[in-house]
């Protein structure tokens, strides 16, 4: 296959899809938004899944390289009541399918495995458009454009591209994260620290009322949470986040009344905390068959966290990759065979997490997806 492709999007999909077209010598361009791979950070852990993520990066040839991220211990679990009672723990034995890597090392890990100027920085899609015969031009905020055979948005929640495909927007799915971080814990927080254990963990207020909370354990110490409201978008509105001790103080009286070790992980960073606004699109998310463009990861089927995301960009990119470079003559047969399983791999992962979880079904989900 001679046709260059151009992906929108340096995150973990587009990454992928880039390794494995370069690993059959088809010519590829990633065009990123960010100015640089360190410029802002990269999220905190990830757990990659044997079925799906792990496949993506066997097919990339990249195996060895992950299992020289894995942070050993980290699947471990624990779910905790509000006031702290242990509902349910399981250890890290080794035996399990989804092993703990943080997210920033694994772009990295595939960004050293592409040849050097594959990934153009500062490139920031600001429109595409359609021209003839499956051809598209993309034109970037610096003023440069690009004209490509075969475009493909690797873009995210807000894809540039999407819009060609489909007319379907991301809306807000009713509740929010609020993101927050305590470094050296276990010196600094040690109640804390022990509270969430050696690996992942989900605290939640039994009676459903929609505060529940996920916190990782990631490398030196540091303790990353994801702090869950179920809120309308002007209730966070009216909070003020550039305040950080007004803003923790605020989400912290939604969790009035639960153990102080767990309440330290939104009062007691040194960091400010980050309003992560939920957003998904349509169930079932599709669009016919366009000449010459197609989507993966969150542009293709975005769904409100639920251990699934990364992992589904990640199979996106490889698939694809597999796909164009068993049809190199053919682009729209590809495209086809890809779009086949993308459809209802995003749709089985929109209905893999509850939407208002029980204790039980936090259990029967978090031990699903680390087993």
């Amino acid at each position: 296959m001679r046709t260059p492709v151009t992906i929108i999007g340096a995150g973990l999909g587009g990454l992928v899809l880039a390794r494995v077209l370069h690993l059959h010598g088809i010519p590829v361009t990633v065009h990123e938004a960010d100015p640089s791979p360190t410029a802002r950070p990269q999220g905190g852990m990830l757990d990659i899944h044997a079925h799906s993520g792990q496949l993506a990066l066997d097919t990339a040839d990249l195996t060895d390289e992950f299992r020289g991220l894995v942070l050993e211990g980290r699947q471990a679990l624990r779910l905790l009541d509000r006031d702290g009672t242990v509902l349910f723990e399981k250890d890290d034995d080794g035996t399990g399918a989804s092993p703990e890597v943080q997210r920033g090392e694994l772009r990295q890990m595939l960004l050293d495995a592409l040849p050097d100027g594959t990934v153009r920085w500062g490139h920031k899609a600001t429109g595409v458009r359609a021209l003839a015969e499956g051809r598209h031009e993309v034109t970037f905020a610096d003023g440069t454009s690009a004209v490509t055979s075969l475009l493909v948005g690797a873009d995210g929640a807000w894809s540039r591209v999407r819009p060609l495909l489909s007319d379907s927007a991301p809306a807000y799915v009713g509740r929010s994260f609020v993101e927050t971080c305590l470094h050296d814990a276990d010196t600094r927080h040690p109640a804390t620290a022990k509270a969430v254990g050696g690996g992942t963990l989900v605290a939640l207020d039994p009676d459903g009322s929609g505060t529940w909370f996920v916190a990782h354990r990631e490398k030196g110490g540091t303790l990353h949470a994801y702090i869950t409201l179920t809120k309308p978008q002007d209730w966070f509105a009216a909070v003020d986040f550039t305040d950080p001790a007004a803003a923790a103080a605020r989400i912290a009286q939604e969790y009035d009344g639960w153990a102080p070790e767990l309440t330290a992980l939104i009062t007691a960073g040194r960091t400010a905390p980050v309003l992560r606004p939920l957003h998904a699109l349509p169930d079932g998310h599709r669009w016919d068959r366009v000449p010459g463009v197609t989507l993966l990861g969150d542009a293709a089927h975005l769904t409100a966290p639920n251990g699934e995301g990364a992992n589904l960009a990640l199979q996106d990119g490889a698939e694809l990759g597999q796909a164009l470079a068993a049809h190199p003559d053919d682009i729209e047969t590809a495209l086809t065979a890809y779009e086949r399983g993308l459809f209802p791999r995003g749709a089985a992962a929109a209905a893999a997490a509850p939407r208002s979880p029980t204790p039980q079904e936090l259990i029967r989900f978090f031990t699903g997806w680390k087993s």
